[in-house]
């Protein structure tokens, strides 16, 4: 059980934020799809890294993002590969390629690796974030949890238009039958390769934002204390600073 508290927080949290933040610390620490527990913590602890990567701010600064050179911030306990994703997708998603993802998948990094490893990523930029704005110290990453990843992958994953293989909006059925519901946005299906992300990611969504079938209702507000035109200012301005493709 994960002890990720907003005890310290300077105002109250909602108990539903409270509780998808916990679910998610503690998926975090589990066997993956693709990645052991121990390697999950350590794809968070490269997160984390990320924000005070002297070769990462060097590559945003430049034209070009394949510039610079050196080696990225952190104890490196995963593959080179995987820690140049982690800080790619933490300090500048807006200049990813097709061809920097291929040269990721030449030097080890399946397909399956890369979804996981994202959904991480996204994980704990979001819960970090969070806390950012309530004026907290990042929380204490979790203790991994033993096991071995389980190596599934979606029967109905297919080229679909990305650069890796997902499940179709109509797609999920069997096992992924939960994935989608009345909406199925692109930015959730990209991680459907690895089905546990889609959900920890909507879980997070629903208490962060909104839930996914509320997002495309403009008089859904998700009982929240500003309306729903307040919601989507924050939002929009976010995703502007962030570069948002979308």
């Amino acid at each position: 059980m994960s002890g990720i508290s907003f005890a310290d927080a300077p105002a109250a949290v909602r108990p539903d934020l409270v509780a998808a933040t916990r679910r998610a610390w503690q998926r975090l620490a589990r066997p993956g799809s693709w990645w052991t527990g121990a390697e999950r913590v350590a794809i968070a602890a490269q997160v984390r890294a990320a924000g005070d990567c002297a070769l990462c701010r060097e590559r945003k600064q430049a034209l070009s993002p394949e510039s610079g050179s050196g080696t990225h911030a952190g104890t490196h306990a995963l593959p080179a590969a995987a820690v140049e994703v982690v800080h790619r997708v933490t300090t500048d998603p807006a200049r990813l390629s097709r061809g920097w993802f291929e040269r990721q998948s030449e030097d080890g990094l399946s397909d399956g690796h890369y979804v996981e490893l994202v959904g991480v990523v996204v994980t704990v930029v979001s819960i970090d974030a969070f806390c950012r704005g309530l004026g907290l110290a990042p929380r204490a990453l979790p203790e991994p949890e033993p096991g071995e990843p389980d190596g599934r992958r979606p029967a109905a994953a297919r080229p679909d238009g990305a650069w890796l293989p997902m499940i179709p909006a109509n797609g999920a059925r069997g096992p992924e039958a939960d994935l989608w519901g009345s909406a199925s946005g692109n930015v959730v299906r990209a991680l459907s390769l690895v089905p546990d992300e889609v959900r920890t990611l909507k879980d997070l969504s629903a208490a962060y934002y909104l839930p996914m079938e509320d997002v495309p209702n403009p008089g859904a507000g998700g009982g929240r204390a500003i309306d729903r035109a307040q919601t989507e200012l924050v939002a929009g301005r976010v995703s502007a600073l962030n570069e948002c493709f979308y």
